[in-house]
């Protein structure tokens, strides 16, 4: 991809996260990173007292330092800041974080040199992982400590992750690597921190995560409706037209492309048990809009999915007439409230899927299949402790859906006395996303199995009938990795098995729905 002053759209961060894409610096990067980097240069030249150019920072503020030391104070503000303790957060993450932050500086409002632009480019066309701990950013004054440790793997001090997966020093990885360590001037230590770049970063590839994950839900809820005799009249589009909100509409219009022509639904559509399913089967919900407009690291995603304004979070930011200003930008709420809401939305789906894989393994419920889908119940126990394992991870998504936004600890001597754990928002909702994964493979890996002795007491019972096409093509997908069960094996294996499908978006794309953004 080429970077540029505008901004970046979810695909291309995507694939420079995630696939290792490289990166090109457009030619009008410098042109339009130059007047405000000339701005800093002349507040230098006259001795301004300006933010993080001739001060200290945070509680320290209001300490000048002399305009013969500005390099060596943006030095010091990497070395210092790059405080973060705890294991180490997924590559993809400070692979979009570093992008963004790349094209943030790009926009020409930091003050920052084009070779900051260039070095960080750098780091993303070379094999290095840089190592970024997940503890130490509050989402205010941005995601100080992770980015700190970005910039000093510039300067070739800090940490990058080893083959082994541990810590190694930056230095000889980037000679390795044919890099030149970063010499700062001024401001632009600074321009490398005050970011929000790192809970964007979490907010993107969370959002396209939760994309595939949404379409996943409905693919398991239709497996699940099949093999539960349900029916699929709550579906139908004038009924959803009653309630006009889109994510709902999605979920149901997808609901009818999985279900279309299905002879199973068919058979009993009019029947009395079909009248109304429980809500679990009927009231199948998604929240689809969570997609992130664009990569501009302060804006709240809007359902448009339209790209917004560039935005400047840094801290001064010099402004179109050269003048240097204090602002609170780089405040992470907005960032903060969509990853802790994102939070809610997915620990409900995974909530909603766990009702639906119970109702399959309960014979008082399930409409004639055996207890625990077990042929042989009570010699086996089938699936039991598979729920067992979906309702521990649906507990744990609910712990976890307690707002990190909502709290706030004051920091820097009371400078920064209300700050966003954005980032402590963003780092617990993949985690939300890890557990979601796993109840989907569940239910998908029991829905299958109650389909097919669904499908099996019906060819008994003379009715030869097929489940929908789609559902169909889902369930070869399911049994091309994992055969059937007829008597009890090591179950955990097969849960793997099938949550990788969900995670590559396999089932969306046996379902034949989109799956993109995987």
């Amino acid at each position: 991809m080429r970077l540029s002053p505008r901004p970046l759209q979810p695909a291309e961060i995507l694939a420079v996260a995630r696939r290792r894409a490289p990166v090109d610096v457009d030619a009008s990067v410098a042109e339009s990173m130059a007047p405000a980097r000339r701005a800093v240069e002349r507040a230098l030249d006259s001795q301004e007292v300006v933010y993080g150019v001739t001060t200290g920072f945070g509680a320290l503020a209001d300490t000048v330092v002399p305009t013969e030391q500005a390099a060596e104070l943006q030095h010091a503000l990497v070395r210092s800041h790059a405080a973060g303790v705890g294991e180490l957060v997924d590559d993809e993450v400070v692979r979009a974080m570093t992008l963004l932050r790349a094209r943030t500086l790009a926009a020409g409002y930091s003050g920052a040199r084009p070779e900051l632009v260039d070095a960080l480019v750098g780091l993303l066309n070379s094999p290095l992982q840089v190592a970024v701990p997940a503890h130490g950013s509050l989402g205010a004054s941005g995601d100080l400590a992770p980015m700190a440790h970005v910039a000093l793997a510039l300067t070739g001090e800090g940490w990058v992750r080893g083959d082994d997966g541990r810590t190694a020093p930056a230095g000889p990885a980037l000679a390795t690597a044919g890099l030149t360590p970063l010499r700062l001037g001024v401001k632009d230590g600074l321009a490398l921190l005050n970011a929000t770049e790192g809970m964007q970063a979490l907010l993107v590839l969370a959002c396209a995560d939760l994309a595939v994950l949404a379409d996943t839900a409905d693919v398991t809820c239709a497996l699940s409706l099949e093999a539960l005799m349900g029916t699929d009249r709550p579906f139908a589009a004038a009924l959803q037209r009653l309630r006009p909100h889109p994510g709902q509409a999605r979920s149901a219009e997808n609901l009818r492309t999985l279900l279309a022509g299905s002879g199973v639904l068919a058979s009993h559509r009019h029947s009395r048990h079909a009248v109304q399913d429980a809500y679990s089967l009927r009231c199948a919900r998604r929240a689809r809009r969570c997609r992130a407009p664009d990569a501009t690291p302060s804006r709240t995603p809007r359902p448009s999915g339209t790209a917004s304004s560039p935005a400047a979070v840094d801290n001064p930011v010099v402004m179109p007439d050269g003048s240097v200003e204090s602002n609170g930008n780089f405040h992470g709420e907005p960032v903060a409230f969509a990853l802790d809401f994102l939070a809610v939305a997915a620990a409900e789906l995974g909530s909603i899927s766990e009702r639906r894989t119970d109702r399959l393994l309960d014979p008082a419920r399930s409409h004639g299949l055996p207890p625990f889908l077990a042929p042989r119940a009570g010699l086996h126990s089938g699936f039991m402790l598979s729920q067992y394992t979906a309702a521990s991870l649906v507990a744990e998504n609910r712990r976890l859906s307690a707002p990190a936004s909502a709290d706030s600890i004051p920091t820097s001597g009371m400078q920064e006395d209300h700050v966003s754990l954005g980032w402590s928002a963003g780092l617990k909702l993949r985690r939300v996303i890890g557990n979601l994964a796993a109840v989907l493979a569940i239910e998908a890996l029991v829905a299958a199995a109650g389909l097919d002795l669904r499908l099996a007491a019906l060819r008994e019972a003379a009715a030869d009938l097929r489940p929908a096409p789609r559902t169909g093509a889902v369930l070869t997908a399911i049994r091309a990795r994992v055969p059937e069960m007829p008597v009890d094996r090591f179950l955990a294996a097969d849960i793997a098995a099938v949550r990788d499908l969900v995670v590559d978006g396999g089932l969306v794309r046996a379902a034949g729905l989109d799956a993109t953004l995987v």
